[in-house]
C-alpha cells in the first residue's frame, strides 16, 4: 500500500485495498461486493466507496446500466501494488482447496486447475511442538520414521529445529539431530510423535548449511533458437541472457532437481529442458562441500530427508 495514505484505520484501509483489486483485476466493484466480502452495513459500504472516490479522485466510475463502479481509463492504483505473482498466488490457493472464495477476494473466478500432488498429512500437535520450540530455542524429541536402512523403524530422537524448508512438494523442519550430532532436514509428515521438550544448545547460527548462499547462474538451453531463447530469458527474468538464483546451500539440492539442473541438463531435449548451468562446477563443487549429492550417484546421501 501507498506510504502516502495515512489516516485511516486498518479496517478501511484492508477494505479500500480490497475495492482496488475488483478495480484493477475484474473491472469493477459493488457495494455488495464489500458488504458480503466484509460483512459491514450497506451505509458502511457506500461510505468505503465514496472514501475511495475522495482518496484517489478520477480513479473509478460508475456504470449505470452494470449497476457498478468501474475503473476509469486514467485508472492509477494507490492501495494496491498490483501483482501477477500475487493474483495468481490467490488463484492458485482456490485449486489447491487451501482457502475460501471469500478469502481470495477473487469475484470472477476463471476456470482453472493445477497439477495436484498428494496431500501430506502434518499432525497438527507435532507442527505446533515443532513450533513451540523453535520460537523458544529449546529442543524436543520426535518419534520419527525414517527411510534409511540403518534405522528401518520408528526411533524418538532429540532434535533443535530452527527453520522450515519446502521444495515444492513437501515440508521439513530444519534442526540439529542431536543422534548424529549434525545439521539435518526432517520431514514433518514423517514426525509421528512429540515429546519432552528441552534446552536446546545449537541455534540456526550455527547452521553453516542454512547460512550460506549459492549463486545459481542460469541460461537459455544453448540448442534453443534464438526466438525460444528471447522467451526463456523473459519467462525467467534473465537480463543479458542469464539470471543468478541465490539459494541456501541446505536448499540447493531442492531447487536444482525442481529446476531439472542435478546432472546434465545440456544433454537433455530442450524442448524439455530449457536452462542450464552457467557455473556449473561451482555448483557441484558447493553441493559436494554440502555432502547432499554426488553428481552420477543413484540415490540422495541420507544427509538429506533422514
Amino acid at each position: 500500500m501507498n506510504d502516502e495514505v495515512t489516516g485511516i484505520r486498518w479496517g478501511v484501509e484492508q477494505r479500500l485495498e480490497f475495492i482496488e483489486f475488483r478495480l484493477f483485476w475484474e473491472g469493477g466493484v459493488r457495494r455488495k461486493d464489500i458488504i458480503k466480502m466484509f460483512g459491514v452495513s450497506v451505509p458502511q459500504a457506500s461510505k468505503d466507496l465514496t472514501l475511495y472516490q475522495e482518496q484517489v479522485p478520477g480513479n473509478v466510475e460508475y456504470d449505470k446500466s452494470a449497476k457498478r463502479y468501474v475503473a476509469s481509463h486514467d485508472f492509477k492504483p494507490k492501495f494496491l501494488q498490483p501483482e501477477s505473482d500475487g493474483y495468481l498466488s490467490r488463484l492458485r490457493t482456490l485449486a489447491e482447496g487451501l482457502a475460501k472464495p471469500s478469502e481470495s477476494w477473487i469475484g470472477y473466478r476463471p476456470d482453472s486447475d493445477i497439477a495436484l500432488t498428494p496431500h501430506r498429512e502434518v499432525d497438527p500437535s507435532s507442527l505446533r511442538a515443532v513450533l513451540d520450540a523453535m520460537r523458544e530455542q529449546r529442543s524436543i524429541e520426535v518419534l520419527y520414521q525414517s527411510m534409511n536402512s540403518v534405522r528401518p523403524d520408528p526411533v524418538w530422537r532429540r532434535m533443535s529445529p530452527h527453520a522450515f524448508g519446502y521444495d515444492g512438494f513437501r515440508w521439513h523442519v530444519r534442526a540439529h539431530c542431536h543422534i548424529d550430532g549434525k545439521f539435518k532436514d526432517f520431514l514433518l509428515p514423517r514426525i509421528l510423535d512429540v515429546r519432552s521438550p528441552g534446552l536446546g544448545g545449537v541455534t540456526g547460527k550455527d547452521d553453516l548449511h542454512w547460512q550460506e548462499h549459492v549463486a545459481v547462474e542460469i541460461t537459455p538451453h544453448p540448442q534453443l533458437t534464438d526466438s525460444q531463447k528471447k522467451v526463456v530469458a523473459k519467462d525467467y527474468g534473465m537480463r543479458d541472457g542469464k539470471a543468478v538464483l541465490s539459494v541456501r546451500l541446505a536448499m540447493l539440492f531442492y531447487a536444482l532437481k525442481r529446476l531439472g539442473l542435478l546432472r546434465d541438463p545440456e544433454k537433455e531435449e530442450p524442448r524439455a529442458q530449457h536452462i542450464v548451468l552457467l557455473n556449473k562446477d561451482d555448483v557441484q563443487a558447493a553441493l559436494r562441500r554440502a555432502e547432499i549429492y554426488n553428481f552420477g550417484a543413484t540415490e540422495i546421501n541420507t544427509t538429506k530427508s533422514s
